[in-house]
């Protein structure tokens, strides 16, 4: 019904031969871009949380996850990368749950800055990591393609908890590793 009566405002036939099975097609597209919150953060995780000796100074970095989601404000969509750190207690985590886990988020609708804390706090409360921070480098389809149509512009979030707070050096080896 809603697409059918989008293309009526927009002046176009609803029963052209191209748009006859839009409104079904849009439905579909529009449910799995919300999907995450049909997702349970806690079955993704699937007790994929292993115990491993680790040092100090060890830290895992996962890069370059690819997430989509759409602005919460004007239903476009927003594109880019997560980047996580964390420093380890014991206990580590299967590397395809981070990028479980931020799909998870990212499947529903969002505003970058909540995204990134979302991610960062239930991985911190699993892991329990002396410390960990989530990064999303994002571009926002809401600022290129409408408003003030700035095409190539990006926003970068960032949540941190433990050492990487608290310990400069630690957030700059993050860095350091992420190519930055």
């Amino acid at each position: 019904q809603l697409a059918y009566q989008f293309f009526l405002i927009c002046g176009e036939d609803p029963n052209r031969e191209g748009l006859l099975k839009t409104p079904e097609r849009f439905a579909k597209a529009m449910t799995g871009f919300v999907s995450g919150y049909s997702m349970d953060v806690e079955q993704v995780l699937n007790d994929a949380l292993f115990e491993v000796e680790t040092q100090d100074s060890d830290m895992v970095v996962v890069k370059d996850i690819d997430i989509f989601s759409l602005c919460e404000h004007h239903l476009v969509p927003f594109y880019g990368k997560v980047h996580i750190g964390y420093l380890p207690t014991g206990k580590v985590l299967g590397l395809s749950k981070f990028a479980r886990v931020s799909e998870v988020f990212a499947r529903r609708l969002q505003v970058q800055e909540r995204l990134t804390r979302e991610i960062a706090e239930t991985l911190n409360r699993v892991l329990q990591p002396k410390g960990l921070v989530v990064m999303i480098e994002a571009t926002h389809m809401c600022m290129v393609m409408r408003g003030v149509n700035k095409p190539g512009s990006s926003t970068s979030t960032i949540c941190k908890f433990g050492c990487f707070k608290d310990d400069s050096s630690k957030l700059n080896e993050f860095h350091r590793l992420l190519g930055r």
